[in-house]
């Protein structure tokens, strides 16, 4: 994909441009170090809880996935009734050994109104910093006030941006990091005391949940495994910990013992896509609570107000099933992506990042005349036939004069 500049127009300027906004990896990583990792994190926070609070008048659907041996491509569409949007993104676990990240990602917004593109987006550096975003929604409502120690049980790409988001949700301070690969564990651990944690180096999974308020658990690898154990998680880890559960994302992967998920409250992004993708698959008939309804106030979380109550068939599915968490509950946040987190980080970049960064692509067919699309392959033709006579006239030396007088100067 290239970027060019915009074409000189004479079209009304109520009509869509051809030309959209991209911002690539490079500018992405340069807004991100200017604002500020955690204040973007801190920011995202509050305009994810905007658009979960109105998670009703969205359009909602699971991603679609293309499963293979090597790994997952998905396409992730929401839309309200102005703005569409997509993300493409995939989840290759062996990439890391062949040199290439395991998630990459780019995405998409559209006007609803016309379905022109709007704004185009690198989304592998945001999809990590949405994913901590979301993580430090859910830990606003559902972590015990006055955590200050996480947990990490994984040590790869997202681990600085969940730590960061923690921090700006609750204070935390003090990190316990395990990973099964030496350097990356120690990668975390300098960049973390660099941006001012207590890091301690676990030697185990169970040394690093001991004492923990909140256990971060971001693995790759695409099966069926139990990072966390329910003695790890009840017995080990401070009663009352909140359990961010982020690395189970497709058919076949999990990390926690099924155990834990009986024995906690469960919150989920969409019921839906999570049942056949998050922790949850392990437990078919266990009852969850979408964490848009506690953002919205029709369920309890442990912290902020309790839930007014109200009509709607996801609270009435719910009504008597749940109590609220308090100090002693074990809370998970069943997390697998969703497509409302990208579209609102999506939303939340175009509108914030200064426009010195942008590139512009040609991106849209835009003809004078609507109906004439071919009238560009015309046009096209045209503009080879002149570079070929321009060129043919620099061979002859009959370049920047008429062709008369170029003749009428050559030597007889």
């Amino acid at each position: 994909m290239t970027a060019s500049t915009s074409r000189p127009t004479s079209r009304p300027t109520s009509r869509p441009t051809s030309s959209v906004p991209f911002l690539d990896v490079a500018s992405m990583a340069r807004w991100v170090a200017h604002r500020g990792p955690e204040a973007v994190i801190s920011r995202l926070v509050d305009a994810l809880e905007v658009d979960f609070a109105r998670w009703p008048d969205l359009d909602k659907r699971p991603r679609i996935a293309s499963h293979s041996r090597d790994g997952v491509i998905e396409l992730m569409p929401t839309s309200d009734d102005v703005t569409y949007g997509f993300k493409f993104v995939n989840g290759h676990p062996r990439n890391p050994v062949r040199g290439h990240q395991t998630v990459t990602a780019f995405g998409v917004l559209a006007d609803v109104r016309t379905g022109y593109p709007t704004f185009l987006a690198e989304m592998t550096l945001l999809t990590a910093l949405r994913t901590a975003a979301t993580s430090a929604l859910a830990a606003r409502y559902l972590a015990r006030a006055g955590s200050r120690t996480l947990a990490l049980i994984g040590a790869g790409s997202q681990s600085e941006f969940q730590a960061l988001g923690m921090r700006a949700a609750l204070g935390i301070t003090h990190l316990r990091v395990w990973d099964t690969d030496p350097g990356a564990q120690a990668k975390l651990a300098r960049h973390a005391r660099a941006l001012g944690f207590e890091v301690h180096e676990a030697t185990s999974g169970e040394d690093a949940v001991t004492g923990a308020d909140v256990i971060t658990t971001c693995t790759a690898d695409k099966a069926n495994a139990t990072v966390l154990t329910h003695d790890m998680v009840f017995r080990l880890a401070h009663p009352g910990v909140h359990v961010n559960a982020i690395g189970g994302d497709c058919p076949g992967k999990t990390e926690l013992d099924p155990a834990i998920l009986r024995d906690a409250e469960v919150f989920v992004e969409f019921e839906p896509q999570t049942r056949v993708e998050g922790e949850i698959q392990q437990t078919p008939d266990l009852v969850v609570t979408e964490l848009w309804e506690v953002v919205a106030g029709r369920r309890d979380g442990r912290r902020g107000a309790p839930a007014a109550g109200g009509p709607g068939e996801a609270f009435a599915r719910h009504a008597g099933d749940r109590h609220t968490p308090d100090d002693t509950t074990v809370t998970v946040f069943d997390s697998v992506g969703f497509a409302v987190e990208d579209w609102a980080a999506l939303r939340f970049v175009r509108d914030d990042v200064p426009a010195g960064l942008l590139q512009q692509l040609d991106l849209v067919a835009e003809p004078e005349d609507p109906k004439d699309l071919y009238s560009l392959v015309l046009a096209a033709q045209e503009d080879d036939r002149a570079d070929a006579r321009r060129a043919l006239d620099r061979l002859m030396g009959l370049a920047g004069r008429g062709h008369v007088e170029a003749f009428a100067a050559a030597p007889s």
